[in-house]
């Protein structure tokens, strides 16, 4: 199959990519700067930007399947993907997969990531859903700097549990629903295999790095502040406050058994993530 996947240089398109080429597929992956990415067989870079979400859509009359998401740093997903859908049912694509997120089924219609959503189901394509919670690696990557600098996890969580899910297993979900029409015209929430609060997290890393790793529930105010710092535009930092006050409200506590009903293998258990990016926490 000819597949495009944008945001490619993301965590879970550049799984995903993985997974594709692995599976004999060709992959034509979108990024703001294509000539950067680097060539291999059965890889094709083109343009694809989310400030410009009309420009590259003529790929996908050269593709069987194609995987949307809305970049992190944004929160207009409708108006970035919505040209993207459109295109799609223009050409007739054979299977359109977008990743969302947990518990978005919830908001309301004009809400961006729903109406998106909406858009889909309508479209008349066979498509699927995917609404990961957390991710797992937001530990290595968005909150690395507490850990490196102070030995800190800081976030407003609360001692609520999360089902964190590791980005591998999403991207293993996404190869599978672009590459075969068994779930079909279904949207499904993406956990790992339990749910844990932050203290555990802190141990959890402290264990697997010999360090000391603490968390530190800061307030929704300093939280933002944080966001802002490190560069996040102000509507996207008052989104990541809202989706983590609902994880503080127990909303991200759900564990599925999607990953493993979608890829027949039980999803990464935070202990095996830890492991595997124990080198992040070192440096």
């Amino acid at each position: 199959m000819k597949i495009f996947v944008f945001g490619a240089t993301g965590l879970v398109g550049q799984n995903l990519i993985k997974e594709l080429l692995l599976s004999g597929h060709e992959v034509f992956a979108g990024s703001r700067h294509p000539e950067k990415g680097k060539t291999q067989e059965n890889l094709n870079w083109v343009a694809a930007d989310a400030l410009e979400p009309k420009q590259g859509l003529e790929i996908l009359t050269k593709v069987d399947a194609a995987f949307f998401l809305s970049p992190p740093g944004y929160t207009n997903q409708y108006e970035i993907l919505a040209p993207w859908i459109e295109k799609a049912k223009e050409v007739k694509l054979k299977k359109l997969v977008l990743m969302t997120a947990m518990g978005v089924e919830h908001a309301p219609p004009e809400a961006p990531f729903r109406k998106t959503e909406l858009l889909l189901e309508s479209s008349g394509l066979n498509w699927n859903i995917i609404r990961p919670n957390w991710f797992m690696q937001n530990f290595n990557t968005f909150w690395i700097s507490g850990i490196l600098n102070d030995g800190k996890i800081y976030f407003p969580g609360g001692d609520a549990v999360a089902s964190f899910i590791d980005g591998r297993d999403i991207a293993r979900v996404a190869a599978k629903l672009l590459t075969t029409n068994e779930f079909n015209n279904q949207a499904y929430a993406l956990t790992g295999p339990s749910s844990i609060n932050h203290d555990e997290v802190a141990k959890i890393i402290s264990d697997t790095t010999g360090k000391s790793i603490s968390y530190v529930n800061i307030t929704p105010e300093d939280f933002k502040k944080g966001l802002l710092g490190a560069g996040l535009p102000e509507d996207y930092s008052d989104f990541m406050n809202y989706i983590a006050s609902a994880l503080k409200d127990g909303y991200a506590a759900p564990v599925t058994d999607s990953v493993k009903k979608i890829t027949g293998k039980a999803p990464t258990t935070f202990e095996e993530y830890a492991a595997d990016h124990k080198t992040a926490w070192l440096k």
